[in-house]
């Protein structure tokens, strides 16, 4: 498929079959995540798997927005492994792991798979449930698996700026 029409086809899924992920479409889409460019190729990211019902309620008790999704990959940033740009201190993990997120989320649309970005949980939560180091930051969850047959994009889906509001050339 071509690449701006994967972009276009992609919508966040949040209706989904009961039909588990194969193990290779999981590896893959786990692939072009590890593939992903992140700053100095530091690759912060940790990505935590959650798949089965007992994982996948301990995930509902810290967030309420996982759509009955067979699985999840839950986005952290290992901020002791992330480049950090020298003259004001940013550490890039979080960055990087948005990076990621986006690349997971467009293999799985390849693979026929359904995602959304979830970013309100309880990460202090979902870092005590499932053993999170200190260091990680619980950066985003992505509720992963076939649409049901009735999924649809939401009403904002086709809401696009043009180009223009969005782009600048040569000054702001």
């Amino acid at each position: 498929m071509e690449f701006l029409e994967l972009a276009k086809k992609r919508y966040s899924v949040r209706s989904f079959s009961k039909k588990p992920v194969e193990p290779e479409k999981l590896e893959a889409v786990l692939q072009a995540g590890r593939l992903a460019p992140t700053a100095t190729n530091a690759q912060p990211q940790r990505i935590l798997v959650l798949q089965g019902q007992e994982e996948m309620q301990k995930l509902a008790a810290c967030t309420k927005f996982t759509f009955d999704a067979p699985m999840a990959l839950v986005v952290c940033a290992d901020q002791s492994g992330a480049w950090v740009r020298g003259h004001d201190g940013k550490n890039h993990a979080e960055i990087d792991a948005c990076i990621v997120a986006t690349h997971m989320m467009l293999a799985a649309a390849e693979f026929g798979l359904g995602s959304t970005w979830v970013g309100v949980f309880q990460p202090e939560r979902i870092a005590q449930e499932f053993g999170a180091p200190e260091n990680f930051v619980i950066t985003a969850i992505l509720p992963m698996g076939y649409p049901a047959e009735d999924a649809q994009p939401s009403g904002n889906h086709e809401k696009r700026k043009p180009l223009e509001e969005t782009v600048c050339y040569h000054s702001f």
